[in-house]
């Protein structure tokens, strides 16, 4: 779906050829990083138990999120390569295989170092499974309503994130005296992640069902690039495309490892409960937490995840009609300067400056993902996502670990949330260059995308 269709108007609703089957597809392959996203925040929602209940300190469960961040930066280039090599459809499930399998292994560890092995294996399937689904949302939107489709995959992708800070201290609480083994207290919460990986794994082959359907109709080859992947390809992308991979960097160091110990910070600093006290059964307490999404830790914790999830969507649409992906590119990095401070350095009540880094996180992912196939080309964008995700994942290994060693050190997150705000900073400059950079290169990142026909 990169070009415009010269067969005939196709007959059936739901042919290959119409929205509705393009949409349909969006579907499923939003799902596929629906488990990861569960899987990825439901150790940072519950790091206050695993706290206590592993004898870990902060640092160490930090380094939980550095383990996944490292495998990625190891797999999501060699990852990208492949979906440029193999095609989205076979890379994608050897991707969410591994999800699983490395889900399955966190659940079922019984120390701290196999913990970090399936932290690390559910890295190295993660990362590259986001690349593969970039990938597939550029061949099938691209020059239609490709932001849109970015973020309603956003949408989904984070209700997984969502459903994790608010029910992750809920399911430890709930099954803390559980005589089942492996749902005893925070080992429940890791048993859904691994359930939550399993629907992502069966979206992705509804997914290459269709997809496959699709190429045999309209006789179309599966996403790829050539035969041979060259590394010096790499010095063909132009500055602009560096300068969003450097605020991809900077913006996400920002925020991700901000909530991986979120709700540890709003219990240490503020005395926030971990979750709302109600009678009932579990699936009462469940809705009852997300009914106090401002008064529980783990709530305010989500509210940039909420904040996203319900307005991805429609900032996704706003930047398929205007188009200035950098100039919001550039407010969503300014936005993420004050409210660090304002967390680290006042007493002020977290849920406001969470509602503003949750505007920026709207902001800048609407603008940035569905930026780099209009700058790259199409055979390189599967190399493209993977390189930027890789370099992202530096960031993602090393400030989670930065972050709880700092809370180790001071006793207090205030440094950390310091070191947030310089990376504000940063992206807030790389933001700008980006500004430049697209003016020198033909405006292409700021003007309104041309009407294609579908």
């Amino acid at each position: 779906m990169t070009t415009t269709l010269a067969a005939p108007a196709p007959a059936g609703l739901f042919h290959p050829a119409k929205s509705l089957y393009r949409f349909t597809i969006l579907i499923f392959v939003a799902a596929l990083s629906f488990g990861s996203y569960f899987a990825y925040d439901i150790v940072g929602a519950m790091a206050p138990t695993l706290v206590e209940d592993l004898k870990a300190a902060r640092g160490t469960v930090g380094a939980f999120f550095t383990a996944y961040s490292v495998a990625a930066v190891l797999a999501v280039l060699v990852g990208g390569m492949l979906i440029d090599k193999l095609g989205t459809r076979k890379a994608s499930l050897m991707f969410s295989v591994l999800v699983f399998a490395g889900a399955a292994i966190v659940w079922q560890a019984r120390s701290v170092p196999v913990f970090f092995i399936g932290r690390f294996v559910f890295g190295a399937g993660s990362e590259p499974l986001i690349v593969a689904q970039s990938a597939i949302l550029a061949r099938w939107f691209k020059n239609k309503e490709l932001a849109l489709s970015f973020g309603i995959t956003l949408t989904v992708s984070r209700f997984g994130s969502l459903f994790a800070f608010n029910t992750g201290e809920l399911f430890s609480s709930y099954f803390k005296d559980s005589t089942i083994g492996w749902l005893k207290g925070y080992r429940a919460g890791l048993f859904v992640a691994v359930a939550a990986c399993l629907i992502s794994l069966v979206g992705n082959l509804i997914y290459v069902a269709m997809d496959r359907r699709a190429e045999k109709i309209l006789a179309l080859k599966d996403a790829g690039g050539g035969d041979k992947i060259v590394l010096r390809d790499i010095k063909e992308f132009k500055p602009s495309f560096w300068y969003v991979t450097f605020l991809c960097l900077t913006f996400y160091g920002a925020i991700f490892p901000f909530t991986n110990l979120s709700t540890d910070f709003f219990v240490d600093k503020w005395g926030i409960a971990k979750t709302a006290v109600t009678g009932g059964g579990f699936l009462h307490q469940v809705f009852n937490n997300f009914l106090h999404l401002f008064s529980t830790a783990g709530g305010i914790s989500s509210i940039i995840i909420f904040a996203s999830m319900i307005l991805a969507p429609f900032a996704g649409r706003l930047v398929d009609k205007i188009g200035r992906r950098a100039s919001l590119m550039i407010l969503g990095a300014l936005i993420l300067i004050p409210c660090h401070l304002a967390m680290g350095l006042t007493k002020i009540n977290p849920v406001y400056p969470m509602l503003a880094l949750g505007a920026a996180f709207v902001l800048v992912p609407a603008a940035l993902w569905p930026s780099v196939p209009l700058i790259v080309r199409k055979e390189r964008v599967g190399m493209a996502f993977g390189l930027m995700t890789a370099i992202q994942n530096i960031g993602m290994a090393v400030f989670p670990l930065l972050n709880g060693m700092l809370r180790d050190w001071t006793k207090s997150y205030t440094s950390s949330m310091l070191m947030f705000s310089g990376l504000g900073v940063c992206g807030l400059v790389f933001a700008i260059l980006l500004k430049r950079a697209d003016r020198r290169e033909g405006g292409v990142l700021e003007g309104a995308p041309r009407k294609v026909a579908a």
